[in-house]
């Protein structure tokens, strides 16, 4: 086969991944469209989705192990999110209370030694439980509160050509974070790690969820939204500096 006709069929089967996993895009797109407010149209991100699909049929090298889904997968969310943060729609109140509500929850545990309650954490901020309940809807309506915001690249899955002399350090550093990671989500009360457990591992909505713990969406957000702070709080040493 001469060099014309392999750049032919390497275009026409790179086509043919980016045909075949369009509809990858949109699952991933309607997945994170129930976390975001109304603000965020779920055309914005199929839209970005479909770069990043292309990006993935473009860099994708079957040799490395890893399948073209999940490989793609990465990528289109990865698109998606930083669309989102381009946006900037977040207003800075609720950048504020994420940090002050992480910052209560490490100030709680110091002294107390325990998981902090809702109570415990609405008493340190000095407001009713009522309002800190609604802290928490805001903060996860208003910023994807995702293990990524824990430091986790959401490029997991590199080439070695993209790999530097200080990838055997990256490995080594990536496995203590996720060593780390996973003993303090151990830490977390049950309802909490359940909520983690169905949102990440199950793929399962706000909604769903809520339907199988037999509560409401709304609390499945709050649950959600501080078992993030907590991990985050619980984390801080591996985070880099915060906006």
């Amino acid at each position: 086969m001469n060099s014309k006709a392999a750049a032919y069929r390497q275009q026409t089967d790179k086509s043919q991944l980016v045909e075949r996993h369009a509809s990858l895009v949109k699952r991933i797109a309607h997945h994170l469209i129930a976390r975001l407010p109304a603000s965020v149209l779920v055309d914005d991100l199929i839209q970005s989705g479909m770069i990043g699909l292309l990006e993935a049929a473009r860099n994708f090298d079957g040799s490395k192990g890893a399948s073209f889904e999940t490989f793609a997968g990465i990528r289109i969310r990865g698109a998606m999110l930083d669309e989102i943060r381009k946006g900037d729609w977040t207003p800075r109140s609720v950048h504020r209370n994420g940090r002050a509500i992480t910052e209560a929850i490490s100030q709680v545990e110091s002294e107390t030694g325990r998981d902090a309650r809702d109570s415990d954490i609405a008493d340190k901020l000095n407001v009713s439980l009522q309002d800190y309940h609604q802290m928490l809807n805001e903060v996860n309506a208003g910023k994807l509160v995702g293990i990524e915001d824990l430091g986790v690249s959401e490029d997991v899955i590199t080439t070695e050509q993209s790999r530097g002399s200080d990838a055997p350090l990256e490995d080594l550093m990536q496995g203590a974070f996720q060593k780390a990671l996973a003993h303090a989500i151990t830490t977390l009360p049950e309802r909490e790690a359940i909520v983690l457990s169905l949102y990440y591992d199950e793929e399962l909505n706000l909604r769903e969820i809520g339907e199988v713990l037999d509560v409401s969406e709304s609390r499945v957000s709050q649950i959600h939204s501080q078992a993030m702070l907590k991990l985050k709080s619980r984390m801080k040493s591996w985070q880099a500096d915060e906006e």
